[in-house]
């Protein structure tokens, strides 16, 4: 019991974004997700100029090959190695992801702001758009933009990234519609602030853990998109390469060299399970109801 008169100890306060990253840190599946999704980054990133074989050297010689102390991975048929080829396919996967992901949180998020603080006939008007392109099958469209335009890596972030804004748009707008009525919001108005600085220094901030978690969820997707997309052969060319498009290589001979199937599809899914644990995560972090 403290002296009469003594005062008690001062208590540290703590951030809400210390806050998050406690609840993060304890949740051990969205930890090992972040770890293994690091990890698998910086490989595909630095690991092909490691490697002591390119991932484009052929060598007919020696075709396609299991795993050895020369190849871990083995090789494919044009003898290239399939570990150098694998991370090589990484980087434009998870570059897929994380940049047709941009461009869908850019377009969704500045949709989604616009449309829900205006309201009225406006707010109406640009969710009838969405939902017309909502009613369009999203893989068909993309494989139309893709034959028609041509394949190259920057139209497939942009056709990816132009169907993947919607579902973003409309949680956007439903957090606005919600926001925008409370008293903070609502002084701003009264003092006359510019409606563009209400939905940049007011809004936005107050949507950034929504965007964080969407965002975490929605690269697994786009790279399941791109995996589908190549998996048709309207994907990347050669000598580039995806793992989407190892992955179809490896279904055309899996009956003779199961490898080529088994180990980019091993890389691929743990990723995916790697980011929708990390995003899982992020959102139950993110929640302050869980505190």
């Amino acid at each position: 019991m403290k002296p009469f008169g003594e005062k008690a100890a001062p208590v540290a306060g703590r951030s809400l974004g210390a806050d998050a990253w406690r609840r993060l840190r304890a949740n051990r599946m969205a930890m090992g997700g972040l770890v293994f999704t690091v990890l698998v980054t910086l490989a595909c990133v630095v690991g092909p100029w490691l490697l002591p074989h390119a991932p484009e050297a052929q060598n007919l010689d020696l075709g396609a090959s299991g795993p050895s102390a020369a190849h871990w991975l083995g090789t494919d048929v044009l003898g290239r190695d399939l570990l150098a080829r694998i991370l090589s396919g990484g980087r434009i996967s998870l570059l897929v992801g994380v940049l047709a992901t941009t461009v869908a949180l850019v377009i969704g998020v500045s949709y989604g702001l616009v449309s829900g603080y205006a309201g009225g006939r406006t707010d109406r008007l640009m969710m009838r758009f969405v939902e017309i392109i909502y009613s369009m099958p999203f893989t068909v469209f993309v494989i139309i933009l893709m034959v028609y335009f041509g394949r190259n890596l920057g139209l497939i972030f942009v056709a990816i990234g132009a169907v993947e804004w919607l579902t973003m748009a409309r949680i956007v707008r439903g957090q606005v519609l919600g926001l925008k009525e409370m008293a903070f919001i609502q002084a701003s108005r009264s003092l006359g602030q510019h409606p563009l600085n209400i939905m940049t220094r007011h809004l936005l901030p107050n949507l950034m853990g929504v965007i964080i978690v969407y965002a975490t969820l929605t690269v697994p997707g786009v790279m399941l998109l791109e995996a589908f997309i190549s998996f048709l052969g309207l994907g990347v060319q050669p000598p580039q390469t995806s793992w989407g498009d190892l992955i179809r290589a490896g279904a055309e001979s899996m009956e003779e060299y199961p490898w080529l199937l088994i180990f980019p599809s091993l890389f691929f899914s743990a990723t995916l399970f790697s980011l929708n644990f990390l995003g899982d995560g992020l959102r139950d972090a993110l929640d302050p109801k869980n505190g």
